[in-house]
């Protein structure tokens, strides 16, 4: 009993609030202020503006709250089952004894995030909405293109002076929207407000830049897919990096790798649409002069043809022709060969008298001489005797 007593008069007394008092100083001493947590919610409340939560990894749970100050600055809520990674503290509570972790910040883990996105994008699979036989070609020459991005942002920037030393003849409006966080009816409703398209897009850019899987979540909403997917004017994305995909960039009519490579893949470039203009005007001089050369081939052989075949050469031809046929009955002429001392002789009515035969005695026939006609009476007739 000594001992005992002499024990207990040794050991520290504390009331049951000194001793929480105790605890919650050695606590805010040897813990640290803030630390990250990966959990998984096993139970979500909302209850007088607060977020009430439990987390667990399988083995052990702890209670967590997120206050209604604190609420509307998240970029995400977390539901039942859903992996997590938060910013928060330790919160004692020395009147019960109680440990909970205040939070501060709170963001889907990449195992929540995957999931997500294998559950919506199975469903619009199923749908069809996902089939790369629906995807649009981009216009070669958009006039004017759309840009929804946030805004001010370094992806922004690098997309405007692209867009400028690539192809400045197009347009470009920047249409300001929220890239992370639950802002999915907002992003909802400006696709919604373009959809009448009152500027004249010819395309539009959905961009974000860098950053975790986990901040593109708002991209692997179901709400935002559809709208793109059925949009009426071609879409493109350039999301987060190369390697990150959304469901956004499976129902777009065109995946980007990042936000400028969108844009270098949407807009020509003038270099080389330059060069290709002076490749086409060489070749279209070299075509035209081929061409008008073959013709003034052509031309020069239809005018030595038709030189050949003028008017004056034909009636020059035809002139000749005629003088030769001239000359020559000329020279077959009965009158040439009266005038040589032929004779041409007629009956009385006037046809030739070639034969003896054609005549009897006492027949009267013409004589034709060069420069007269006798009329005689046939006398005699004497047959030329036929040599055997």
């Amino acid at each position: 009993m000594t001992n005992l007593k002499r024990n207990r008069e040794s050991l520290p007394t504390y009331s049951v609030n000194e001793l929480n008092q105790s605890i919650g100083l050695l606590l805010s001493r040897g813990f640290a202020p803030k630390f990250l947590l990966q959990a998984t919610v096993s139970k979500s409340q909302l209850k007088k503006g607060h977020l009430w939560l439990t987390f667990t990894d399988g083995k052990a749970s702890v209670d967590g709250v997120v206050w209604s100050s604190r609420i509307k600055s998240l970029k995400f809520l977390p539901k039942q089952d859903d992996g997590i990674v938060i910013i928060g503290k330790l919160n004692f509570w020395e009147s019960q004894a109680r440990i909970s972790v205040q939070v501060f910040d709170i963001k889907p883990s990449i195992s929540t995030v995957l999931k997500k996105f294998e559950i919506v994008k199975s469903k619009l699979l199923q749908e069809g909405l996902i089939d790369d036989s629906l995807r649009r070609k981009l216009p070669k020459y958009p006039n004017s293109i759309g840009i929804l991005t946030s805004v001010p942002s370094s992806a922004m920037a690098d997309m405007l002076r692209t867009a400028r030393e690539r192809w400045p003849l197009t347009k470009v409006f920047i249409i300001p929207i929220p890239v992370q966080g639950d802002n999915e009816k907002e992003v909802q409703f400006i696709l919604n407000q373009l959809r009448e398209n009152k500027l004249g897009l010819n395309a539009i850019v959905i961009a974000r830049g860098g950053g975790s899987r986990e901040d593109l979540t708002l991209f692997d909403s179901e709400v935002i897919a559809r709208e793109i997917a059925t949009y009426p004017i071609p879409v493109i994305t350039g999301i987060g990096h190369e390697d990150d995909l959304t469901v956004s960039d499976l129902v777009s009519d065109h995946r980007a790798a990042t936000p400028t490579a969108a844009i270098v893949d949407l807009l020509p470039s003038k270099d080389i649409e330059k060069t290709n203009v002076l490749r086409n005007k060489k070749i279209l001089k070299d075509y035209f002069k081929f061409f008008f050369q073959d013709k003034k081939n052509v031309l020069i052989t239809k005018k030595s043809l038709f030189q050949s075949h003028s008017p004056q050469l034909i009636i020059k031809a035809k002139k000749t022709k005629i003088k030769h046929i001239y000359q020559l009955l000329n020279a077959l002429s009965p009158t040439r060969l009266l005038k040589r001392g032929f004779a041409l002789i007629t009956d009385e009515k006037g046809n030739s008298i070639y034969s003896v035969k054609s005549v009897k005695e006492k027949d009267k026939f013409l004589v034709q001489l060069s420069d007269g006609k006798i009329v005689a009476e046939v006398d005699k007739i004497n047959y030329d005797k036929i040599k055997i």
